[in-house]
């Protein structure tokens, strides 16, 4: 049975040690190879993408070539541009997948604008990570020259943190809604959207990153999709992560999540966001169900409804 599905692709599954385009563009061809499986399947399809590599690395660049007749671009429009690459890229690598599979259908970007809260507490605490991994002593080192908060994310290494307020409403998503019913594949709300504030009946770009999970969770309670699918790097959510009795979870309710998330079982800027839009998601939508699983496990989800599967 045909189902709407927004899909949430992570920015660390397109930038891999290579930040050239033509690495991003290679990546996004291995993805499309999975994505299209939604459409074979006959399910109409929105994307949103995460970009927190690549609008640090685009950061770097600013700042580096920076001058008064030439000055940095805000955080805002880095995220308006990272989200015109990276959906520029998408949109042909997946049409070219789709016609492999002698499927003809069209995709198309909505730029997309994300309301925020001024008042939101994200912007008196930055949390975000973005751009890439530094050593403890690099990122001192940046820390000292400018006036950016590094913090370590995951064990992995030091990165930005930029505020990450969440989102409260989505611009553009009527015209995202037309789009899916004309049989058009969507890609929206990509780097979480630029995040917007609405002042004197006008809205204004901020300086800060919306999480791609929250902001993906909005487009599909706005657009009722049946199903919000999280792309992460594992086939399914584990509790007593990397204990000796660690456990995948499959079928699983909004009440077993909470309860998991009461005590701690997910780490916060890695699996916790992931899981609290899509508790998010089936809360507003009871009848959905929301997914969270490794882009590789797309078929198996398709077939059996394997991965992590969160109903009411």
């Amino acid at each position: 049975m045909k189902k709407r599905i927004v899909v949430a692709l992570g920015g660390n599954a397109i930038l891999t040690d290579d930040a050239s385009a033509q690495a991003q563009q290679k990546a996004l061809a291995e993805t499309s190879y999975y994505l299209a499986d939604f459409v074979e399947a006959g399910h109409e399809l929105i994307i949103s993408h995460g970009n927190g590599p690549q609008v640090g690395n685009l950061l770097l660049q600013q700042q580096l070539g920076s001058s008064a007749e030439n000055p940095a671009m805000p955080l805002d429009t880095a995220v308006a541009m990272t989200q015109g690459s990276i959906s520029y890229w998408l949109e042909n690598a997946l049409v070219d997948e789709l016609k492999k599979r002698n499927i003809q259908k069209s995709a198309v970007t909505v730029l997309t604008q994300v309301v925020v809260s001024e008042d939101d507490p994200a912007f008196q605490a930055p949390s975000k990570p973005i751009g890439p991994f530094l050593t403890l002593e690099e990122a001192q080192a940046e820390q000292a020259k400018s006036t950016a908060i590094f913090k370590e994310d995951a064990g992995r290494g030091y990165r930005k943190v930029v505020p990450s307020p969440k989102p409260i409403d989505i611009v553009e998503y009527p015209v995202i809604q037309q789009l899916v019913e004309s049989g058009v594949i969507t890609i929206a709300g990509g780097g979480g959207g630029i995040p917007v504030v609405i002042r004197n009946g006008s809205y204004q770009g901020v300086e800060a990153v919306i999480d791609k999970d929250f902001a993906s969770e909005k487009i599909a309670v706005l657009v009722k999709a049946d199903m919000l699918v999280i792309l992460t790097g594992v086939d399914h959510v584990a509790i007593n992560y990397n204990q000796p009795d660690q456990k995948e979870l499959m079928q699983v309710t909004v009440a077993d999540m909470e309860m998991y998330s009461e005590q701690n079982q997910f780490a916060p800027g890695s699996m916790l966001p992931k899981v609290e839009a899509a508790i998010a998601f089936v809360k507003e939508n009871p009848k959905g169900k929301a997914v969270i699983t490794s882009l590789k496990n797309i078929k198996n989800l398709l077939e059996a409804e394997t991965g992590t599967v969160i109903t009411a």
